[in-house]
């Protein structure tokens, strides 16, 4: 897995534990003093390297010596803001870094599915109220965005030349489009709810920039489990080889930010808030919505929480870390159980 001490490679990874898995992550060093990695202590649950994914020749001899089953890249620049700050860094990281991974399992000789991580934002933002499917233009107006969706095409490109004859046709490979993803154990920049976090644990004031943008906001295990039943299903099926997906809840489910901070209001007391939106300077897209029928028929996955619980399940794991943080490892493995039940509840196969 790459980027397996970041926020979401972290649950991961955790997850992947808990299913019996060995895992080996490469990531860089953590540029936040607090993380999930650290909170959980994953670095004794895995195998972790700090290795660059822009390092072609290390990372093509870690996975030929692991031959790994199974690869999940996660790695990436994955902030808007930061993109515009650090250009380069966003387009050699998001687009190099995934050639670099699509390379060296066109040197692999081994069967392997690999799920390639993307984002929403990949799609030209037409700011229409519909979501956008998988077959729809892809751009973006900000570097992350654009390098998000050259890396659509990278992965499209390298399938049609070079994963589509028999003699490669061992490695399958597939994109996951996820976005707006919050859960307990976030603390980057400029993500509204890491932002909230650190404001309010401190009794400061949080500074809202977009406050009327609508975002389908999910919890983090929420596409973690679309990534690994993909994972599971492209490595017994062969249709699903160079398919995209689109995992995030319905239309319906869409709130907007001002929205979110209510909500987490209602489970985090004395919280403080003003909008600014003189702060919006670099372009932030105002609706984002993503269809996601593709994932429902055919891989049998849609979302599990409710707007609500996704809130709850969100402020109730700060809290425990601000206020008894030796429970956090029991607080995030009861967290994915308590979402395998509903899950299992939903008659969600993979939940089974």
């Amino acid at each position: 897995m790459t980027g397996h001490n970041g926020f979401k490679g972290s649950w991961l990874s955790l997850w992947l534990k808990k299913l019996g898995a060995k895992v080996i992550g490469i990531g860089l060093p953590l540029q936040t003093e607090n993380s999930f990695f650290k909170a959980n202590k994953i670095s004794e649950l895995v195998e972790g390297l700090f290795l660059d994914i822009r390092d072609f020749n290390s990372l093509n001899d870690l996975i030929i010596k692991t031959k790994p089953d199974f690869v999940f890249h996660l790695a990436a620049q994955a902030l808007v803001r930061k993109s515009y700050k650090e250009p380069l860094e966003t387009w050699s990281t998001n687009l190099v870094g995934t050639l670099n991974i699509l390379e060296s399992l066109r040197l692999l000789e081994k069967k392997c599915s690999c799920i390639l991580i993307t984002s929403d934002k990949c799609y030209e933002n037409k700011e229409w109220a519909w979501g956008y499917r998988e077959n729809d233009s892809l751009g973006g107006p900000d570097p992350y965005s654009a390098s998000k969706a050259c890396a659509e095409l990278a992965i499209k490109s390298y399938v049609k030349s070079f994963f589509n004859n028999q003699q490669n046709r061992l490695v399958k490979i597939a994109s996951a489009r996820a976005g707006n993803v919050i859960g307990g154990g976030d603390w980057s920049e400029d993500r509204i709810v890491p932002d909230c976090i650190k404001a309010w644990s401190n009794g400061d004031i949080v500074e809202l920039r977009s406050p009327s943008s609508t975002r389908p906001w999910q919890h983090v295990l929420e596409p973690l489990s679309g990534y690994l039943l993909l994972g599971s299903k492209l490595y017994h099926n062969e249709l699903l080889h160079g398919e995209s997906f689109n995992f995030g809840p319905q239309i319906a489910e869409n709130y907007s930010v001002l929205d979110l901070v209510n909500a987490m209001g209602e489970f985090w007391e004395k919280v403080k808030w003003v909008c600014n939106e003189e702060e919006r300077k670099p372009y932030e897209s105002g609706l984002l919505n993503l269809n996601c029928d593709k994932a429902f028929f055919d891989l049998n996955w849609h979302s599990v929480l409710t707007f609500k619980e996704t809130i709850r399940y969100t402020t109730e794991w700060y809290k425990t870390f601000y206020e008894d943080n030796l429970n956090i490892k029991t607080m995030s493995a009861n967290q994915i159980d308590n979402y395998i039940a509903l899950a299992n509840k939903q008659n969600l196969g993979w939940a089974k």
